[in-house]
C-alpha cells in the first residue's frame, strides 16, 4: 500500500479531479469484465437507466427525463436505443390509456444482475488496496457530503456519454 507523504498539501480542486479518474478507472474496470463476460460494454448513460428502472419500477419516460436530468428527448433517444436491444419494453400505461410506462425486460434484469455481480469485484478490486474498513468509511463519506448538499442523498444523475 502506498501512503500520501504527510507533509504533501492537497491543491485545490484535486479531490474532484481525483473522483473524476477514479469513476472513469472504475468504469473501465468493468467494461473490461462485461468483456471477460462476452458481454457489451453499454455506455454509462444506459447504466443510470438500468439502475433507475431496476429500483423504480416501470416509469414514464417523462419521470425518467426528471430523474436523469436530461430533456425527454434526450430521455427517448437513449430508451429507443435499449428498447431495440431488447434491454427495455414500453407498455400500456397502468391508469392512462394515451401514456406507456417503460419496464426492463428479462435481459435487462439479467445484464443489472450481472452488472452489480461485476461492480462488486470493482469495488473488492478497491477494498484489496485500500481495506474493507476504510473502503466503508469512503462510502459513508461520500454519502455524508451528498446528504449534506441533496438532503437525501439522491442527486440527479446527468449522463454525460
Amino acid at each position: 500500500m502506498v501512503v500520501a507523504d504527510p507533509g504533501e498539501v492537497r491543491k485545490p480542486g484535486e479531490v474532484a479531479l481525483m473522483f473524476a479518474m477514479v469513476y472513469r478507472a472504475m468504469t473501465d474496470h468493468m467494461h473490461d469484465l462485461l468483456a471477460e463476460h462476452g458481454r457489451e460494454p453499454l455506455r454509462p448513460a444506459h447504466g443510470y437507466v438500468f439502475r433507475y428502472l431496476h429500483g423504480a419500477g416501470p416509469v414514464t419516460i417523462v419521470e425518467l427525463a426528471a430523474r436523469l436530468d436530461v430533456s425527454k428527448q434526450a430521455a427517448s433517444k437513449t430508451v429507443a436505443e435499449l428498447v431495440e436491444w431488447g434491454y427495455i419494453e414500453r407498455c400500456p400505461h397502468p391508469t392512462d390509456g394515451r401514456a406507456q410506462v417503460l419496464a426492463l425486460t428479462e435481459r435487462g434484469t439479467d445484464y443489472v444482475r450481472l452488472a452489480d455481480r461485476l461492480w462488486g469485484q470493482v469495488e473488492d478490486h478497491w477494498a484489496g488496496l485500500i481495506g474493507d474498513d476504510r473502503l466503508a468509511a469512503v462510502h459513508d463519506d461520500l454519502k455524508s457530503y451528498l446528504d449534506s448538499r441533496y438532503g437525501d442523498g439522491r442527486v440527479k444523475l446527468r449522463p454525460v456519454w
